[in-house]
């Protein structure tokens, strides 16, 4: 069973005619495409996205991609892809799960790791940059259930 993350968004995706093959299934590369504009949304939904972390002097490249397919997805589909955030501190670990939006029905599972490169220089960072893990814990305070412990007066 894959890690739940700590942060997850889900963006809903149409299939377009121009993704699919001549039997209607959409080409295997294409589903990176899907993962992106969730993980697009994630970093988003977070508040450092691409053009922040570029105005912060670092670049994200993947340097790892996983994808399991499970069932083909189909032109005028319309799938539900959710971006979960697994890891933060060190690399940008987040998994995926791609399913139709209808029946919720699983159809493609992934995963992507990415790590900061500092663009002056062009040096990988072992840890993640300050500004990207500082937004990351502001977003989690965002969202933390307030304390079910009673205040002790």
């Amino acid at each position: 069973m894959r890690t739940s993350g700590v942060l997850q968004t889900t963006v809903e995706v149409l299939v377009p005619f121009f993704d699919v093959d001549s039997m209607n299934v959409v080409w295997h590369g294409h589903y990176v495409k899907y993962l992106e504009v969730a993980r697009c949304a994630l970093l988003d939904d977070i508040g450092h996205n691409y053009t922040q972390m570029k105005e912060s002097g670092y670049a994200w490249p993947v340097i790892e991609l996983q994808l399991r397919y499970v069932q083909a997805a189909r032109f005028g589909q319309r799938l539900a892809v959710r971006a979960d955030l697994v890891e933060w501190q060190n690399r940008l670990l987040i998994h995926y799960l791609i399913q139709d939006a209808a029946s919720g029905q699983r159809l493609t599972r992934a995963s992507s790791v990415q790590v900061a490169v500092k663009l002056a220089g062009n040096e990988m960072q072992l840890v993640s940059p300050d500004v990207f893990v500082a937004a990351v814990e502001r977003r989690l305070r965002d969202v933390a259930p307030p304390s079910s412990c009673p205040v002790a007066t």
